[in-house]
């Protein structure tokens, strides 16, 4: 198999990276470059040159605002996202509930919501896990009761990342505890302004806010928010999750941070030389390199393969993209804090400062990236959790590919 890139789509890589670099707003790649938090407006402004240009979507169907590019041009798009670094579209938007509601949603929904999520307009959350219910999330517990058009909500549900800044949740409900658990689930869209609903911040390891407790008492959701039928949730939740673990490669992402830990490696001194010059330090960066190309060709088949379904499944190979793709952008995380040593440190980053008789403004932004590197790595260590733990996609995998 000619796994290279044809020049028509070298080419396209190009333009992409173009356009990068030419549409970006200044302030925001620098916090990109700095490993900082990109504020809601930044990310809704991005979102909106990206739909003025065409792909604010581009995954989905032409009708709908996609852009008719095959697997592989949208690998490039992914790719150089990441890579440039600017924000990407929000996954939970454009990546998960919008494919849902294209493939079971109403017309209504349809017209309604779609040009409200390539625009951010519309700014979901996703509210699946609860206390009890996260890597086993069939054993969720709050509860939906239908009472004429509408359902009646009460429960709760937790590390509902961003629900402080959306306006829309996509939930998963209990309609039914009388079948198998995976029976009475039904698939529900919430506006986050209506009465009942309470969330409450969670400060992860980093310090930051990003994510929250969400709680409902007595919230009522029109029926014509149900994304297909009542009980047939769990299905295409499934849907979703197979396009949530497709996306969690990020081999981009961990390019970037590549690139950046040899910046780093060779421009800030470290104990009287530059840590660069060390061949295990070499070695740690090649292994990575190395195992990042295995993942972005494995990435490449799985897409193909994906598109090219028509049962809309998930593909148990996804499992294999989340597993790897997490753990080295996990091994990348602890790769740039190797490469930061000491010199992350408040007191060192004066020193550092202080001594330096180069371009000032480029070592303050090693120096901001530095600032932030600490708690980009202990937020990472939640990568193997979310879209579903490891432990779980090791399970996937030996039952769908396997077969045991």
């Amino acid at each position: 198999m000619d796994m290279r890139f044809t020049p028509e789509e070298n080419a396209f890589r190009d333009e992409v990276r173009h356009f990068f670099r030419t549409a970006l707003p200044p302030a925001t790649r620098q916090k990109m470059l700095n490993g900082q938090v990109v504020s809601a407006d930044e990310h809704r402004a991005w979102q909106r040159i990206l739909n003025a240009k065409g792909w604010g979507a581009p995954h989905w169907p032409v009708e709908w605002g996609g852009t008719g590019w095959d697997p592989v041009r949208i690998y490039i798009f992914r790719e150089e996202m990441q890579f440039s670094p600017a924000p990407q579209s929000y996954s939970q938007n454009v990546n998960l509930v919008a494919p849902v509601i294209i493939a079971f949603g109403t017309d209504e929904q349809k017209n309604y919501f779609l040009p409200r999520i390539r625009n951010m307009d519309a700014w979901f959350c996703q509210g699946f896990s609860e206390p009890g219910a996260g890597s086993d999330l069939a054993a969720l517990k709050t509860s939906a009761v239908r009472d004429g058009n509408d359902y009646v909500l009460n429960g709760q549900k937790v590390w509902t990342s961003q629900a402080h800044q959306s306006n829309w949740m996509f939930a998963l409900v209990r309609t039914d505890s009388s079948v198998k658990k995976q029976k009475g689930i039904t698939y529900l869209l919430l506006d986050m302004n209506t009465p009942g609903i309470t969330v409450k911040p969670i400060i992860t390891l980093d310090g930051a806010h990003h994510t929250n407790e969400v709680f409902f008492d007595n919230v009522r959701v029109p029926v014509a928010n149900r994304i297909g039928e009542e009980n047939k949730g769990w299905d295409y939740a499934k849907f979703l999750l197979g396009n949530e673990r497709t996306n969690s490669a990020r081999v981009g992402i961990s390019k970037a941070r590549l690139r950046r830990a040899r910046e780093v490696a060779a421009t800030v001194p470290c104990d009287g030389g530059f840590l660069i010059d060390s061949p295990r330090f070499r070695e740690k960066l090649a292994m990575i390199d190395i195992e990042l190309k295995a993942l972005e060709i494995t990435t490449l088949r799985v897409l193909a393969d994906i598109r090219n379904k028509a049962d809309g499944r998930q593909d148990p190979k996804t499992s294999i993209l989340k597993l790897r793709g997490s753990e080295l952008y996990q091994a990348t995380a602890e790769l740039l804090m190797e490469a930061a040593g000491p010199n992350i440190l408040p007191h060192r980053l004066d020193q550092l400062l202080g001594k330096h008789t180069g371009d000032e403004e480029d070592l303050a932004g090693i120096a901001d990236w530095m600032a932030a590197a600490a708690p980009n790595y202990l937020y990472d260590r939640a990568a193997s959790v979310y879209g579903g733990s490891n432990e779980i996609q090791h399970n996937v995998a030996a039952k769908g590919i396997l077969g045991l």
